[in-house]
């Protein structure tokens, strides 16, 4: 499960660009709340991960959040998209 989310969070630091709770735990299989506990500590490399309505990273201080968060529009809110890049 740990191996799954590490190649989700490197790809998401990779191609800077969003993604939500929903699509990455759906893509592994989990409940997003599960999903959230599973991701670990707040930090700059965790924060690509966001609710799917404002599009932010849930209860994250600016100084948590990495400094190329909003450099795109676009967010991942899709499973199929991270199994098809991902192999998943």
């Amino acid at each position: 499960m740990q191996e799954k989310i590490t190649m989700i969070r490197e790809y998401l630091n990779e191609v800077k660009t969003r993604c939500t709770y929903n699509a990455a735990a759906q893509a592994i299989g989990v409940k997003p709340a599960e999903f959230k506990k599973l991701i670990g500590d707040r930090n700059p490399e965790n924060s690509w991960f966001v609710n799917t309505g404002a599009g932010e990273p849930v209860g994250y201080a600016e100084e948590e959040k990495h400094a190329e968060l909003y450099r795109t529009d676009r967010i991942i809110k899709s499973a199929e998209v991270l199994k098809r890049n991902l192999g998943l």
